[in-house]
């Protein structure tokens, strides 16, 4: 048997990229898939794909982010495949521009695509998995700009942040119903890292259909959308019903288990920590311990280097 044979998956964002791959994952794992995106040439193309390879999908073509579409979600898992036991909630869009730059719309359309799209689509899928009794696996998509920021991204952190936060707290709310809640923060190929130079001997290298280098798939731990793959299948299967409310980047070669937030400095000052008491103790004390900010990349090879325009 596969093993998640008779499960029923839901994959929001699902018609292309990331979100394909993790259909076909499940799909070819045993499970039965609800395909969704907002163009229905491109839902139709994946259900087939998924079909030509022996799976069972269905598509559901509509913008994730209001309660209508989590309800045609999770009433078209229940109804197709008379059950629901996976939702992955990948749907994005990306407004990138700096913060004096970005419009009261650029932040609101990812906010509601990326935080309220997981809230609803989550909220109705637990209404459905707890009234069944039989548990369930939620995976929710993250970033590591929602880790440690990124320039000009204010709105894809913050929703990326927040759908951590609010992981966390369902995996505490859900336990008792055997439901787990786990945040998967992908590194690969993708449209948006096409553009950037410092990938691009690598996304090169997947067009070409040859291997990337090995600098790029172990030491940053970047590779493509099939190696995100495997780690939302284990998470939605049985064998990881003991993982929750857990951050997990996975890349090329390299899988990472995030910390949690915790206290990097802790230090006490009788009476308080006056401004004076502060001035005086932070280049001592604190000063070593601030965290950086952004993420850290090694320097790129030289054989790496994009070529000169």
């Amino acid at each position: 048997m596969s093993p998640l044979d008779g499960k029923v998956a839901i994959v929001t964002g699902s018609g292309r990229g990331l979100g394909l791959a993790y259909a076909k994952e499940l799909a070819r794992r045993g499970a039965s898939v609800v395909v969704n995106d907002v163009d229905a040439g491109v839902t139709a193309d994946a259900v087939a794909a998924i079909q030509a390879s022996g799976g069972r999908a269905v598509a559901v073509t509509a913008p994730v982010g209001p309660t209508e579409t989590a309800k045609q979600l999770v009433t078209a898992a229940v109804e197709e495949f008379g059950r629901l036991d996976i939702l992955v909630t990948n749907a994005g869009v990306l407004r990138d521009t700096v913060l004096w730059k970005m419009s009261d719309d650029d932040f609101d359309t990812v906010i509601n695509v990326h935080l309220r799209g997981t809230f609803t689509t989550v909220r109705e899928a637990v209404l459905h998995m707890r009234q069944a009794g039989e548990g369930g696996r939620i995976i929710c998509i993250g970033s590591p700009t929602g880790q440690r920021g990124t320039f000009g991204q204010t709105n894809y952190a913050a929703a990326k942040a927040g759908i951590v936060g609010m992981v966390r707290t369902w995996a505490l709310e859900l336990k008792r119903a055997g439901i787990t809640a786990n945040t998967v923060v992908p590194v690969a190929a993708t449209a948006m890292t096409a553009t950037v130079p410092y990938f691009a001997a690598a996304v090169q290298a997947e067009a070409n259909g040859e291997p990337m280098p090995a600098f790029f798939r172990h030491d940053l731990g970047f590779g493509t959308a099939d190696d995100v793959a495997g780690l939302i299948a284990f998470l939605g299967s049985d064998a990881a019903a003991g993982v929750t409310g857990q951050v997990i980047g996975v890349g090329g070669d390299r899988l990472q288990i995030w910390t949690h937030p915790e206290a990097a400095l802790t230090a006490y000052h009788e009476g308080g920590w006056s401004y004076e008491a502060l001035v005086q103790a932070w280049p001592t004390e604190f000063a070593a311990a601030l965290q950086s900010v952004g993420e850290r990349f090694p320097e790129l090879p030289e054989e790496f280097q994009p070529a000169a325009s």
